[in-house]
């Protein structure tokens, strides 16, 4: 099982931006599909964005697409999810999680294809 630390929550004002991270401590995490989710208080965990192995293939839920990006560097093993015009709605727990399938339009956003998760981080919007 891969370990996944997410990276780069905190507190932003409405209509900002945060990047997070997600990195595979002892592994790398090319091998691996990557999904975004969150968990607001007194909702269930939802998905946000899902990218493939190779980069070429990406998802995203309606709520956030034209506003959030996920990309992969293979340099560093890293998958982002850039999080821009940060809405009221959007405070949770971001968690990152790592799929040995592919996703699909269908499945992307099915939290049991994922066999890894983070421990997630804290996102905040408030004035």
């Amino acid at each position: 099982q891969v370990q996944l630390v997410e990276s780069g929550g905190g507190l932003v004002q409405p209509g900002g931006s945060l990047r997070l991270s997600c990195t595979a401590a002892g592994f790398e995490l090319d091998a691996y599909s990557v999904g975004w989710f969150r968990k607001a208080p007194g909702k269930g965990r939802e998905g946000i964005s899902s990218i493939s192995k190779s980069a070429g293939r990406t998802y995203y839920a309606d709520f956030v697409k034209g506003r959030f990006n996920i990309s992969r560097d293979i340099a560093t093993s890293t998958v982002y999810l850039q999080m821009n015009n940060l809405k009221p709605d959007d405070p949770a727990i971001y968690y990152c999680a790592a799929r040995t399938s592919l996703p699909g339009a269908s499945t992307w956003w099915d939290e049991g294809k994922y066999e890894s998760w983070g421990q997630g981080t804290q996102v905040t919007v408030s004035s």
